[in-house]
């Protein structure tokens, strides 16, 4: 009897463990790996123990880190990771063949079969449908305006494709590193799986920030080196990233901002529009967490990304604006698009032209639909207006502390709600949403409702508050606290990372969502 109650304990814990080792090692599409999961948490505790063991060893830390980082990119889209080695595999060998063509024609050629198959992948997997669907409704259009065309069997089925995560940010690292050895400002890189490292290095593979092959490339040579400074910042990183994303952006988004963008017509303007307000926050909270994140695990690996988000809503200017907002893809469509048309070196009209196509097409790398092109096209046109009176206005040139304190303060405030406004484009279902918003907004606002919502949504309020404060406070207050958590002691920084998982634990039960910027 004894034994048998053993045998069963034994095959309990047994098929306990193989569970367990299987939802390690498979890809779950309904659990895909974050930051902001336990698994990661304890995987990159023995990946980093393995990490710095191999810190003298150049070839196998870089080996060591690319498999990581392949099995992290696997367990976020599955068997797509082949998509990410074939990605760099194809702009590897192109790099090297740009190098030794001989004429401008056959570089040209080069980096023209680098945009087909990278701009092909996208078009593919993110587009399709979108374009097909669009065709189809132009063919249904044209034939009813001449009549005589049946119209009745053009139709199109949308194909179920599966959208590998993050595919637009290592297409768009890909596509920069030709383009910068096309310009020769960089040499190619001889090794595949450096460049296989370079593409697939995890900390900022799946959400950015797009990082430059002549920022980053040099520092895989050096021996990882993190020093308390850097440590100290890269743990101030993470508990930043995380509380941004799983205490902020997540409570507001489940508790308030999906249910007032799910339904617009069951709130009041005033509910409405603090569901703006909740969405601003959570999309910032959201994507900055992710970059945070980044950021602070690259540090603890030694390689230093430059800043992504630098307190966008203290923008004065919507310029000012995509100066401090995802400031890795803003540059990355000025270097590589902008400038790639013209820029502003073919006077003032063609200017505002290459500043809407930019930003259409920027609009258009955030997501296959109208509403992403409105976003970019207002975007566009607002960033044209502002160039333009700039041109007539010289006052308007002023910048920073230069501008004067009322006059930037009214700067941040009709910025702040433009912004608002593209944001009910960028995250609206339909079209129909973003009219129900505006309309609930404009004629049913009843601003008595807004104690009731305090009273109804403390916890909400409370977040939303801390996320507003913590934002507009000045950076100088950020950089003591980051002093204070950078010269503690280790005990002290590990208490507070612990106290910050253990949050998180908690709320994972409620629902830890995926980063939005996954979609893209």
């Amino acid at each position: 009897m004894l034994l048998d109650i053993q045998d069963k304990i034994s095959l309990m814990f047994s098929n306990l463990s193989l569970e367990k080792l299987e939802s390690v090692l498979v890809y779950h599409s309904d659990a895909p790996m974050l930051f902001s999961s336990g698994l990661f948490f304890f995987l990159f505790i023995g990946f980093f123990v393995f990490y710095y063991a191999l810190r003298k060893h150049l070839l196998a830390r870089i080996i060591y880190v690319t498999l990581f980082s392949l099995y992290f990119y696997y367990k976020s889209s599955g068997v797509w990771f082949g998509l990410l080695v074939f990605t760099a595999t194809s702009d590897f060998l192109i790099a090297l063949a740009l190098s030794r063509a001989t004429t401008i024609r056959f570089r040209k050629l080069w980096v023209t079969l680098s945009l087909c198959i990278n701009l092909g992948m996208l078009a593919y997997f993110k587009y399709f449908n979108f374009i097909c669907e669009s065709v189809t409704s132009l063919i249904k259009s044209i034939g009813s305006w001449l009549g005589s065309v049946p119209m009745e069997s053009v139709t199109f089925e949308p194909w179920d494709i599966f959208l590998p995560v993050g595919i637009s940010f290592f297409t768009f690292q890909s596509i920069s590193y030709v383009i910068d050895v096309y310009r020769g400002r960089i040499q190619p890189l001889h090794r595949w799986i450096d460049y296989l490292f370079y593409v697939s290095f995890f900390p900022q593979l799946v959400a950015g920030p797009i990082v430059r092959a002549r920022d980053f490339i040099p520092q895989i040579y050096r021996a990882p080196f993190v020093g308390k400074a850097e440590f100290g910042e890269g743990i101030f990183l993470i508990i930043c990233g995380l509380i941004k994303k799983t205490v902020i952006s997540d409570y507001i988004s489940l508790n308030f901002v999906d249910r007032v963008f799910d339904a617009p017509l069951l709130y009041t303007g005033i509910e409405n529009l603090l569901g703006v307000y909740g969405y601003t926050l959570q999309i910032y909270c959201d994507f900055s967490g992710y970059s945070d994140m980044a950021i602070g695990i690259a540090l603890l690996l030694g390689f230093r990304f430059n800043i992504n988000f630098d307190s966008p809503y203290q923008s004065a200017t919507i310029t000012e604006f995509w100066r401090r907002w995802h400031i890795s893809l803003s540059s990355w469509l000025k270097d590589y698009l902008y400038i790639s048309l013209g820029g502003n070196r073919k006077g003032q009209k063609r200017t505002y032209v290459n500043l809407m196509i930019t930003m259409l097409l920027g609009g258009l790398w955030h997501g296959a639909a109208v509403n992403f092109i409105l976003w970019g096209a207002l975007h566009g046109v607002s960033l044209a207006v502002h160039k333009f009176i700039m041109s007539r206005f010289k006052s308007f040139k002023k910048v920073g502390a230069e501008m004067g304190l009322s006059r930037r303060i009214l700067g941040c405030f009709l910025t702040f709600h433009l912004v608002c406004f593209g944001w009910i484009l960028f995250r609206a279902d339909s079209m129909q949403t973003v009219s129900e918003m505006l309309s609930q907004i404009f004629t049913n606002f009843h601003p008595e409702m807004f104690v009731q919502f305090v009273s109804g949504y403390k916890g909400v309020v409370i977040l939303m508050v801390i996320g507003y404060l913590s934002h507009f406070i000045p950076g100088k207050f950020e950089k003591r606290l980051q002093l204070f958590v950078t010269n503690s002691p280790l005990v002290v920084q590990a208490a507070l990372l612990a106290v910050v998982i253990l949050l998180v634990v908690q709320l994972k039960s409620a629902g830890v969502q995926p980063f939005i910027y996954f979609q893209f």
